[in-house]
């Protein structure tokens, strides 16, 4: 595959509690400091911005795992929590926790454990997860509905 480059380009008006902009490909935002570190709050945070990656690609590294086994009438919705805390003095990712809900037609030929099972080996398998391992923690708690 050889080197592959990302671009995200970003500008910043006024202080620590000033508004940024953020563009990429898909990707059009106004940011800031988060409320919770006694900024604005103004558009999207650096630390929603990490969490927004993971789950991303979490849900393409299971799209792709249900796709490869050729698992059809399966849909999800995944809701990804970053868990910040203070260490040695310093703000860090402690944890990030991925919640896939896995919703299946009643005739899909696939058991609950079965995608279960692919939920949490998503999350093993993503490239993003594999490249924050070595500082953050990661979970997975799938619910799967029959609908």
């Amino acid at each position: 595959m050889g080197i592959s480059r990302f671009s995200v380009n970003g500008s910043w008006q006024g202080d620590r509690n000033g508004t940024g902009h953020i563009e990429a490909a898909g990707l059009d935002i106004t940011a800031s400091v988060p409320k919770e570190f006694d900024g604005p709050g103004i558009g999207s945070s650096p630390e929603e911005l990490l969490i927004a990656a993971s789950n991303n690609c979490y849900m393409i590294t299971l799209a792709a795992m249900i796709s490869n086994r050729k698992i059809e009438g399966v849909s999800f919705e995944v809701v990804s929590e970053g868990i910040v805390d203070k260490i040695d003095g310093k703000l860090k990712f402690k944890q990030i926790n991925h919640k896939p809900t896995i919703y299946i037609n009643p005739d899909a030929e696939v058991t609950v454990e079965k995608l279960e099972e692919l939920a949490v080996r998503a999350e093993k398998a993503c490239f993003i997860s594999n490249t924050l391992r070595c500082s953050i923690e990661f979970s997975v708690q799938p619910k799967v509905i029959v609908k």
